[in-house]
């Protein structure tokens, strides 16, 4: 049987494709959505960016016939512009509201079109809501949703007997297809455990081409003045240090050292083995894509505010090394230098970016669109490494489910390129460990 669904403003901004996304059935959208979406068209963010390419599929169609009579989708389906020509009822709310107006055409194809099941998309909860009360179906858009316990950690644990951990240290690896029970996927780290509980252990990774596990990289030494406190930020720093790996996504916490980590692998890899032309440190202004010209002063003064964690961060590293070279620098000796770059992500679109390392900050703010558009700018022999806390998204368009984060560390998850952790104990403090836990 088929379905009407009936598409909400957000679901569109969200994904300009997703009148594609509902296979054979019909595709109803509110005419009021149309007047919605053409307030962002002038707008430079993403937002902008969805609202024009919306408009243009939409004007498309247009030639193929009436679309409040319904054309034809390659899907098979039928696309409508529709208008209400009743009211949903005065107890739910005002009829000139925007989104009653946009309901009221979801309750009305409930009433007129029986024979077809309506179903309401939008991704307002509280819109949701409303149209349950209406009795009208209504649910989330959410074709690339994975709940935050669904996502990819990075990590297992395997029980062993103590035989198997003393042949991993004598033969500085093992063959994967040897140890029973584990589903292992290149990249992934692994702590062999003694089944005695005797505290006898291994930390591995299964190579990049996923056939036998070698040990971790310890950095006892540290890098860069920095030593890894716990057994994920070991697991971290050997990925972020190895040159195969193209893409390094971490997730975790505030205070895990997930920006901290990134930061001193890259100074690392850029100064002292001249692997990368360059370090580029950036973070979304959020949104990304928004307008920097309301803060006074030029283009370096209205940055500082918003790329001052990272300031900070790469200050602590400079003066954190006991080497005499790093002793007294500060990150603007770096940039002049060109060893540094430090700028937000309005700018990268369009750019290619070849034989550097990238390091976005705050990732879990930018959607998988604009994820995408980041990643797809490396050029060659360049690494990206994605860091961002999942339960710390400001960006109201999207939640941990839909993050781009999380979406690329489940997209690229098994892939010989890519290499993911999650990081899970705060080191920054106690208090903030503490007010980590418990806020």
């Amino acid at each position: 049987m088929k379905k009407n669904f009936i598409l909400d403003t957000n679901v569109l901004l969200h994904d300009p494709r997703a009148i594609f996304a509902f296979d054979d059935n019909d595709v109803v959208i509110p005419i009021y959505v149309i007047e919605e979406i053409d307030r962002f068209k002038r707008d430079q963010s993403e937002l902008g960016r969805n609202a024009r390419v919306v408009g243009r599929y939409i004007d498309e169609y247009r030639n193929d016939g009436k679309l409040s009579q319904g054309v034809q989708l390659p899907t098979g389906g039928v696309l409508r512009v529709m208008f209400a020509t009743r009211d949903i009822p005065a107890e739910i709310g005002l009829a000139q509201k925007m989104d009653h107006r946009i309901l009221a055409v979801a309750f009305e194809l409930k009433e007129v079109e029986a024979d077809k099941p309506a179903i309401f998309i939008t991704k307002d909860v509280n819109l949701r809501i409303k149209a349950d009360v209406l009795g009208i179906t209504a649910q989330d858009y959410d074709t690339e949703k994975v709940t935050v316990d669904e996502i990819y950690t990075g990590i297992t644990e395997l029980q062993v007997p103590g035989r198997v951990v003393d042949d991993f240290y004598q033969q500085s690896g093992l063959a994967v297809e040897v140890l029973e029970g584990l589903e292992s996927q290149p990249n992934m780290f692994v702590h062999l455990r003694d089944e005695t509980d005797s505290g006898h252990a291994a930390l591995c990774r299964v190579t990049p081409e996923g056939d036998r596990l070698v040990p971790v990289r310890k950095a006892r030494s540290g890098v860069w003045g920095i030593h890894p406190r716990n057994r994920e930020q070991i697991f971290a720093l050997d990925v972020l240090l190895d040159d195969r790996i193209k893409l390094v996504t971490l997730a975790g916490k505030a205070g895990t050292g997930k920006t901290l980590l990134a930061l001193a692998a890259g100074l690392f890899k850029t100064v002292e083995e001249s692997a990368f032309q360059r370090l580029l440190v950036s973070r979304p202004i959020f949104p990304m894509g928004r307008d920097i010209g309301y803060l006074p002063g030029d283009v370096e003064d209205k940055l500082n505010p918003w790329m001052q964690p990272i300031y900070d961060n790469v200050d602590f590293l400079l003066n954190t090394g006991q080497r005499e070279k790093r002793r007294g620098r500060s990150y603007r000796e770096l940039m002049d230098m060109d060893m540094i770059e430090i700028e937000p992500l309005t700018y990268i679109r369009g750019r290619s970016i070849p034989n550097q390392y990238i390091v976005v900050d705050e990732a879990q703010n930018l959607t998988p669109h604009e994820v995408k558009t980041i990643i797809t700018r490396a050029g060659d022999s360049t690494k990206i490494v994605l860091t961002g806390d999942l339960y710390q998204i400001d960006n109201p368009y999207i939640d941990s489910s839909n993050s781009g984060l999380s979406y690329i560390v489940n997209r690229f998850r098994g892939r010989s390129l890519a290499g993911h952790v999650t990081l899970v104990k705060g080191e920054r403090s106690e208090l903030a460990e503490l007010a980590s836990n418990l806020l």
